[in-house]
């Protein structure tokens, strides 16, 4: 027999179990699409007008899930702050967005390239000739 001491509890897993379980251990999404931390998440299965929410219907789905898309649908949310929003590991995040993202309860909208931006001097350039009018 084991003692009271001996048993072991959730709590005493800590906060790495939790983690592993809700993402049935993996560590990356089905999705063939690179989720950036400052991506921006849209839910993509708005509540339609007879109240009815297509990620409310699908059973497959775990409360976590249905927070992000809650969370979403009041306004883009970049995947660091679904993060810090619901206290999980960004890996957590970014494989339960990809879930969101393959059954099309989600849809990302992937920050600018840095190489893609405007050239600052250009737009000085811009600004001093428009100054000039």
């Amino acid at each position: 027999m084991s003692s009271e001491s001996d048993r072991w509890y959730d709590d005493a897993a800590g906060p790495v179990v939790r983690p592993y379980a809700m993402t049935r251990g993996r560590t990356s999404h089905a999705a063939e699409v690179k989720i950036d931390l400052i991506a921006l998440v849209v839910s993509g299965s708005p509540v339609g007008d007879d109240g009815d929410d297509r990620a409310l219907d699908d059973h497959s789905l775990s409360p976590e899930h249905l927070d992000i898309v809650e969370r979403c649908q009041v306004q883009a949310t970049s995947v660091a702050e679904l993060a810090a929003d619901l206290d999980l590991p960004v890996g957590v995040v970014r494989v339960l967005v990809g879930d969101l993202l393959e059954a099309e309860h989600v849809h990302i909208h992937k920050p600018v390239p840095p190489a893609e931006l405007p050239d600052e001097r250009i737009l000085r350039e811009v600004i001093n000739g428009l100054r000039a009018l």
